[in-house]
């Protein structure tokens, strides 16, 4: 069922958010952490966020900013601050809308479930895998560090999200070659250890060293 991520300093509304979701069999995640919304945005993963304009330490329109550098999940803004101008700048940071409070809360799940209908296809699995600082996107194949994009060829994003996904465990290169043989392409040994250079070189290049490491005999590891 779909995630949803409540960045609300009230947490009055935001329990109240989460009830109503959560009844609807929603997953709900409220932010703990409003000097590092990140954290909990990309650990959870969610299809969708809730936030509010005035938060502690940084603002709403920060806060979705840094969620469009990494992901294009649907983002509502809910807030009092509902004039012309507040409404256009959350617009123009990427939300896809915007509810004044108080709001009624059959509206915020119309105007929810609309975006998320318009937003998902079931047949795809996206979602966003961190380590390090790194932000994988699995939904567009981008992957992010200190807010900088890295160009990723269709290999090297197969090769990192496979070990992205099994970060911490020794992926075998035999594994890591069938990842590559989907995109229909041959592929030796020779192909996949050149294909990992370049994507270390990246890495390194973006201030992620180290970032793949190689277990001898074995096979690779993001540690």
């Amino acid at each position: 069922m779909y995630k949803m991520f409540i960045v609300e300093d009230d947490p009055g509304i935001a329990e109240a958010i989460r009830e109503m979701f959560e009844a609807w069999d929603y997953t709900v995640v409220c932010a703990s952490d409003f000097r590092d919304v990140m954290k909990d945005f990309v650990s959870f993963s969610p299809h969708i966020a809730l936030l509010d304009v005035s938060l502690p330490f940084y603002n709403g329109y920060h806060w979705c900013s840094e969620m469009r550098r990494v992901s294009n999940v649907p983002i509502i803004f809910i807030s009092s601050a509902s004039d012309n101008m507040n409404i256009v700048m959350a617009m123009n940071m990427g939300a896809d809308d915007f509810i004044a409070k108080p709001f009624d809360g059959g509206v915020l799940m119309a105007k929810t479930q609309a975006l998320l209908r318009r937003a998902y296809n079931f047949s795809a699995d996206q979602r966003i895998i961190e380590h390090r600082g790194a932000i994988l996107n699995t939904g567009d194949g981008s992957l992010s560090y200190n807010g900088t994009e890295v160009s990723l060829t269709k290999n090297e994003y197969r090769i990192l999200s496979c070990l992205m996904e099994s970060k911490g465990k020794t992926v075998s290169r035999e594994k890591l070659m069938e990842r590559l043989w989907e995109t229909d392409s041959f592929v030796d040994e020779n192909t996949l250890t050149v294909n990992v250079g370049r994507l270390r070189k990246k890495l390194d290049a973006a201030g992620l060293e180290n970032f793949i490491r190689t277990k001898f005999g074995v096979g690779y590891i993001v540690e």
